[in-house]
């Protein structure tokens, strides 16, 4: 398998969910299993069906965590030597040519991408159309609603 980009906050929340996966959650849904195993017959029993369904997802997720930490590459965004370059991890200020707005995106993994925090995903047509340039040049997006242009001002490794 192929190492999976991250910043070092992405993999420190995949572990934190790990953590909780395995200490909280784990726990928690074998007592839940102990519990309706005591009411009895097992073929009628929809807390047992319930908690053994949890138990599944628990454990699917437990193992992606671990299959994703353990390819993961971890990039520090401070410590790129890029010249100015949009790569992954960096911070890039954005005007955006159809509405005059500024926008600041950061580029990260696709498991801590969030709009809202303003992280775009290493996949995402408007990261691919950025990686490579540099403040000055003009990036041209395929979005859903037509193309959009964005100047961009500024490249920062934070």
């Amino acid at each position: 398998m192929n190492a999976i980009p991250i910043t070092q906050a992405g993999a420190e929340k995949l572990r934190t969910e790990l953590h909780e996966m395995k200490t909280i959650h784990r726990p928690a849904v074998i007592a839940a299993i102990a519990e309706a195993r005591s009411h009895g017959d097992l073929s009628e029993n929809a807390e047992y069906d319930a908690a053994k369904e949890k138990q599944g997802f628990i454990e699917g997720r437990i193992a992606e965590l671990e299959s994703k930490l353990s390819n993961a590459q971890i990039i520090n965004p401070a410590t790129l030597n890029a010249d100015g370059a949009c790569v992954f991890g960096a911070t890039i200020d954005l005007m955006d040519l159809d509405n005059d707005k500024t926008v600041t995106y950061q580029i990260v993994g696709d498991d801590e991408a969030d709009i809202k925090q303003g992280k775009i995903s290493i996949s995402s047509p408007i990261a691919r159309a950025l990686i490579g340039k540099y403040a000055g040049d003009m990036a041209e997006v395929q979005a859903p609603g037509g193309i959009r242009e964005y100047e961009i001002l500024d490249v920062k490794y934070i």
